[in-house]
């Protein structure tokens, strides 16, 4: 039996509400969303000036935004883990551990992508 619920434009009107609400719980109570979110910003406004066409944008500025998603993801893994209960557990630890590793994961791609991007920008300036 289906659930009875939003459908339509009213379903996508709830369902914002929903994703809005999560992106204001992430930066009240997660110190690292409110860090990477500044560093995004930072390279929003760093990639109009870096970047040489509309691609390399792309790159810059979507990398940064999967750190974000990438953190919204961890940050709701913890929140479900501690729901779970306080005491340590190897397998609450381990997905904890692995949130934080994909977190990571998703910086280095973000400064890698950078280097690329500012190392293709130079080597264009310096090639005749």
């Amino acid at each position: 039996m289906k659930k009875a619920g939003a459908t339509g434009f009213s379903r996508i009107i709830k369902a914002t509400g929903y994703s809005l609400q999560g992106v204001r719980a992430a930066f009240r109570n997660e110190a690292a969303f409110r860090q990477e979110l500044i560093l995004v910003g930072v390279a929003v406004v760093l990639a109009v000036l870096v970047a040489e066409t509309l691609p390399q944008w792309l790159l810059l500025v979507g990398s940064g935004l999967l750190v974000l998603i990438v953190e919204l993801l961890n940050s709701a893994i913890e929140a479900v883990v501690d729901r779970l209960g306080s005491e340590w557990h190897e397998l609450s630890g381990r997905a904890k551990d692995m949130g934080s590793a994909a977190v990571f994961i998703s910086l280095l791609l973000m400064a890698l992508t950078w280097i690329v991007v500012l190392w293709e920008a130079r080597l264009a300036d310096l090639l005749p």
